[in-house]
């Protein structure tokens, strides 16, 4: 798939009904149905008019990375459809809580104390809980968020202790590496914690996330298609960076 957007409803309702279809197959698998694992469908990058299509076909469910761009589009798109649930998925800056808690359902990255002291305050402040999955850095990741897997029942005693909703375990596994080890470790360590639900399983990988245990899936590519990569910019004199541009 290459295109960046869904030019119309009945492509949406294509795309959104063979992931639907996946699921219902992987969840089979492990004696569930498709009610059990929620969709999340990662519109970051993607615009309105892309996000309208799937919300016509059925799909109510959203997932962001970041909060500006959040901000910039889904309060209009929320007075539009009342019924969505935006939930943020990507990584969250201590001094963006407040923001957060006041636009999103759900918050996906809660990874350290820093972070958890400013989600409760911001809580706090708003008179409002949002249910958050703790995200572990699974693959021991250097360059990615996530809490390591050693300090994970220390940060979850202290969110339950702040009064932060737990829902479960988020992580996303190392790229170009079989994910299904890194997803049977989420689910042991949200087990031992009593925790229900696991955010794990993209595009790429959700029916393996789905056959162990994955409640919540993030998918993105396969219902929009893909990304289109950011433009390089060129110099005002150079054809160097130009010619660069088209080496890939």
């Amino acid at each position: 798939m290459t295109t960046a957007s869904i030019p119309d409803s009945s492509d949406a309702a294509q795309r959104l009904a063979a992931v639907r279809e996946s699921i219902e197959r992987a969840a089979r698998l492990t004696d569930r149905t498709a009610d059990d694992v929620k969709l999340i469908a990662v519109s970051k990058t993607h615009g309105a008019d892309a996000i309208r299509p799937l919300i016509a076909a059925g799909q109510c469910v959203f997932g962001e990375n970041r909060v500006q761009e959040s901000q910039d589009k889904w309060p209009a798109l929320r007075e539009e459809f009342a019924d969505i649930e935006l939930h943020l998925v990507g990584q969250l800056q201590s001094n963006k809580a407040a923001e957060a808690v006041a636009l999103f359902d759900v918050i996906h990255g809660l990874d350290r104390p820093s972070l958890l002291t400013a989600l409760a305050r911001a809580m706090d402040v708003a008179g409002r809980r949002i249910p958050c999955f703790i995200q572990v850095n699974i693959g021991a990741e250097e360059q990615k968020g996530g809490c390591a897997i050693a300090d994970t029942a220390t940060l979850i005693a202290a969110a339950r202790a702040a009064d932060i909703p737990l829902l479960g375990l988020m992580c996303v596994p190392p790229a170009d590496i079989e994910p299904a080890p890194f997803f049977a470790l989420l689910a042991k360590m949200a087990r031992e914690e009593g925790l229900p639900r696991l955010s794990m399983g993209m595009s790429g990988d959700y029916e393996t996330a789905i056959m162990l245990g994955a409640t919540d899936i993030r998918v993105g590519t396969a219902l929009f298609g893909e990304r289109p990569s950011p433009a390089r910019p060129v110099p005002a004199s150079g054809r160097g960076m130009l010619r660069n541009s088209r080496a890939g």
